[in-house]
């Protein structure tokens, strides 16, 4: 999970954690869990597709973002 990757698109987009959290249907401590992957948090493929949809990603965003290894 690259965090920096998704917050620069909500940033874009104008999203805050609450604004994308109710975008998602959950709650804005939810996102920040899966976000900072606490306890094992992740996004559903649910959650990734609507994401993508609402940023309009690429396949090559989505797996930058959801599917690599962020060093911090």
């Amino acid at each position: 999970m690259n965090k920096k990757l998704l917050r620069s698109e909500m940033i874009l987009h104008d999203d805050t954690n609450s604004t994308l959290a109710n975008a998602l249907g959950i709650s804005p401590q939810s996102l920040s869990s899966k976000m900072n992957e606490t306890n094992g948090a992740e996004f559903t493929q649910k959650e990734i597709s609507k994401i993508r949809a609402r940023y309009s990603l690429t396949d090559e965003k989505v797996i930058a973002i959801f599917f690599t290894a962020s060093v911090s």
